[in-house]
């Protein structure tokens, strides 16, 4: 990991500024951060900040795919956060060691979320619940109410168990 050069840096914050609005790319990249790039392409590929992954960079369309950690900084530095989808607290668990989000418990969506866009899914209280991308918009989350609103790419919680097929498997409430 090395730091990023102006030229990459300045990638890096207009990227974040194009994908989820003014302002946010600085939040996202400034001071502290360190990149990775490919070995074969010299590209960036995953960016970190204090030492936690923030964000992948896309190689198919450029575009970054945050982590938790991303997500969390973008919640706590930008007061209108972009991209956010709010789920009934009830749902809160399941959601966050990483099932999908389902239009019925949508609350409430940024009206400007589209198909395929990065999605930062919380619960009513604010709580970051993990990211995803959106399968609607954001008015069709809140307005439908069957199928799914958001594939989450990744929970906060990380206490997920492998089985031995290698397979994800979620703890039961009985703890098994």
């Amino acid at each position: 990991m090395d730091p990023p050069s102006r030229l990459q840096r300045r990638k890096l914050v207009g990227v974040g500024n194009y994908q989820f609005g003014k302002g946010v790319g600085a939040v996202l990249f400034g001071k502290n951060v360190l990149i990775e790039c490919s070995r074969k392409t010299g590209r960036i590929r995953h960016i970190y900040r204090h030492g936690r992954l923030v964000a992948t960079l896309r190689p198919k369309d450029g575009f970054l795919a945050l982590t938790p950690e991303g997500a969390g900084l973008i919640l706590s530095k930008v007061k209108a956060s972009p991209n956010v989808v709010v789920v009934d607290s009830s749902v809160g668990d399941a959601i966050r060691v990483g099932g999908d989000v389902f239009a019925k418990h949508v609350v409430r969506a940024d009206h400007d979320l589209r198909p395929g866009e990065e999605a930062i899914v919380t619960d009513e209280k604010g709580i970051l619940l993990g990211v995803g991308a959106a399968v609607l918009s954001g008015q069709e989350m809140t307005q439908f109410k069957r199928g799914v609103a958001v594939n989450l790419r990744r929970g906060v919680d990380e206490t997920r168990s492998e089985d031995s097929q290698g397979q994800t498997e979620l703890p039961t409430e009985d703890g098994d």
